[in-house]
């Protein structure tokens, strides 16, 4: 079975509609490979930390997307968080803040090599 890591950075305060289409790229892989029943972890990394309470949102255009894919959710990064103001926001959302490796600087982010190390494919959006 193929295992893959998708991860979000697109930031929804960029302002552009490239944001919100690559954050429904990642959502609809995601989707396809649980259909298929694949392994897949969702990240939301860097910028991308904002999206959940952006999402959670029931008039959103990618609610019904998200609440479909929500099980794979394996959190945000916690360092990101920090540093770009979400972390209140992202937990309210009912995403996990993951703090795997100290960062100099920036506190507790999620390990992405480990996923690499586990034989991942890591898609990023």
């Amino acid at each position: 079975m193929s295992k893959t890591a998708i991860v979000v950075f697109s930031d929804p305060k960029s302002g552009g509609e490239e944001a919100l289409g690559r954050l429904f790229n990642a959502l609809f892989v995601t989707y396809e490979l649980r259909e298929k029943r694949q392994q897949v972890a969702l990240i939301f990394q860097g910028t991308g930390v904002r999206w959940p309470s952006e999402i959670v949102k029931p008039g959103h255009p990618a609610n019904a997307l998200y609440v479909a894919v929500k099980d794979t959710v394996v959190g945000a990064c916690g360092g990101c968080a920090d540093v770009f103001g979400a972390a209140e926001d992202t937990k309210r959302a009912g995403v996990t803040l993951v703090r795997e490796k100290d960062i100099p600087g920036v506190g507790g982010v999620i390990d992405l090599s480990k996923y690499i190390d586990e034989g991942f494919r890591l898609l990023t959006f």
